[in-house]
């Protein structure tokens, strides 16, 4: 049953005169129908429509749309291609939702410098796509690349399948231009990696939309290495691919990724994507990318091939070739919409754990996959220890979404017990606030508040996000995960 919304009182007409005199009409959405499209982001099991949604194309339309916000105190909440996965553009009631998609140029590429300045709507893959034919890539690489976009991944601090050597998205962020939640302009950052003075860069990154809207993003880019080699590795227990992670890692090997799927993810993808390239019957695979100098990369391969036998692993292939290669990755990087085909609704997580955790970690998902009676597939960044669990649910029946909330928390509690983190790149947002308590202290979230209240004063900027508060959580959360959101739709 959807909850009933607050009568809204406010007079909106002269509000939307002032966007539409900012951006036109045509920048301007507030047909309920239209609204519709806005709703969530990739957190579908939560809705809420935006009062108006605003489409800003340049840095001094966010501004101008951003002093309205603030002249009225309307909340406002920035969103990009709308595939967060945690809740982080959920709307609110009667706010303004500024959606940056249509901020999709890529301003200025400087080769010699390793560098390239995006709009935030710029699609992820469209960087490396932008500076290919010269030898250049983008390391951050979401699975959702195709579609995500730059904006997103600066509020996420999104990761990848190669942040396990070349890190997230942080890594390769050198400067901002953002619009404050009071409308004004600020450069952080620069040009160049080391600038001095507070790392204010560092701490937008990752900071949800809370301390402003990025609108000029400067990207280093990387040279792509002389050769690139994937190992894809099968294993008939879980315990044997941990290992041979950690002892990989022990050995002094970086790989540029290291990827874990499960049984079920294997068969789920071959179902789908049908690669022909994973063995169907193996327990767990590891797919592993060597790249450097060539003589690294054939020393590397040599070595990491040994490990994997040492441990158990009944077959090694590799693939040099970009073709073969591709194929490999395909299947994970389509798992996620893998497990869409096995299930009408999933529920994924997001945590993260030490390597040595691995085994018992998946073993523990396992008995509360047959407590709950909710199948699990596994897919995760294994180098790096974050998790993706999917569990595989159907919304239309009464009390399923709350029961896999209940479960998918559970998850949470027992990474942070082992020494791990509730979340690696897809953010708090609305999902995850109710559980920051069990990795900080009150003091830690006081301190972050002091924070965000120095850059949003008022607290307009994607409010309510992130932290956790009374009305939302209370002690409930210790037992529960999020039973209901106060003004949001529950499908």
């Amino acid at each position: 049953m959807l909850t009933q919304q607050k009568q809204d009182l406010r007079n909106w007409k002269p509000i939307i005169k002032a966007f539409e005199a900012v951006l036109g009409k045509n920048g301007v959405v507030q047909r309920r129908e239209e609204l519709i499209t806005y709703e969530c982001d990739g957190l579908t099991g939560y809705r809420q429509r935006p009062a108006v949604v605003v489409l800003p194309r340049t840095t001094e339309q966010v501004a101008e749309v951003v002093k309205i916000c603030n002249q009225y105190s309307i909340p406002f909440i920035a969103r990009g291609s709308g595939t967060g996965l945690s809740g982080g553009a959920l709307p609110l009631e009667n706010s303004v939702l500024i959606v940056t998609s249509l901020m999709r140029q890529i301003l200025n590429i400087d080769l010699e410098n390793q560098r390239t300045v995006v709009q935030p709507g710029v699609i992820n893959s469209w960087v490396t796509q932008a500076v290919s034919g010269a030898g250049f890539y983008y390391a951050p690489d979401p699975s959702s690349q195709i579609i995500c976009s730059i904006g997103g991944n600066i509020a996420e601090n999104s990761g990848g399948v190669h942040c396990l050597k070349y890190g997230v998205t942080t890594n390769h962020v050198l400067g901002l231009k953002i619009v404050t939640p009071e409308g004004e302009i600020v450069d952080l950052g620069g040009q160049i990696p080391e600038m001095p003075g507070y790392d204010l860069t560092g701490v937008f990154v990752g900071s949800e939309g809370t301390l402003g809207i990025a609108t000029e993003i400067t990207l280093r880019i990387l040279k792509s290495a002389e050769s690139i080699c994937v190992l894809l590795a099968d294993f008939t227990s879980i315990e044997a691919a941990g290992a041979t992670v950690s002892d990989i890692i022990s050995a002094g090997i970086i790989p540029g990724g290291m990827e874990m799927m499960d049984n079920f993810s294997i068969n789920a993808v071959e179902d789908v994507v049908a690669t022909n390239c994973y063995p169907r019957d193996a327990t767990a695979i590891l797919l592993i990318e060597i790249d450097g100098l060539e003589v690294e990369v054939a020393g590397n391969k040599q070595r990491v091939t040994e490990i994997c036998k040492k441990n158990g692993a009944r077959n090694v292939t590799s693939a040099t070739d970009p073709e073969t290669r591709l194929k490999l990755w395909k299947g994970r990087k389509a798992a996620f919409a893998a497990a869409g085909h096995l299930s009408p609704d999933y529920y994924v997580q997001d945590g993260v754990i030490p390597r040595t955790q691995l085994p018992y970690v998946l073993h523990e998902i396992k008995t509360l996959s047959e407590q709950y009676g909710y199948r699990v597939a596994n897919v995760f960044h294994a180098g790096d220890g974050n998790l993706h669990p999917l569990i595989l649910y159907d919304n239309s029946v009464p009390g399923a979404l709350e029961q896999v909330e209940e479960m998918g928390g559970k998850i949470l509690k027992l990474c942070v017990q082992v020494g791990g983190s509730i979340s690696g790149e897809h953010g708090i947002g609305e999902e995850k606030k109710c559980y920051m308590p069990q990795m900080f202290s009150q003091v830690d979230l006081e301190t972050m508040q002091w924070l965000r209240q120095v850059f949003n004063p008022k607290g307009l900027a994607n409010p309510e996000k992130i932290f956790p508060t009374p009305r939302t959580c209370g002690e409930a959360a210790n037992t529960s995960a999020l039973k209901q959101f106060e003004g949001v739709e529950r499908f």
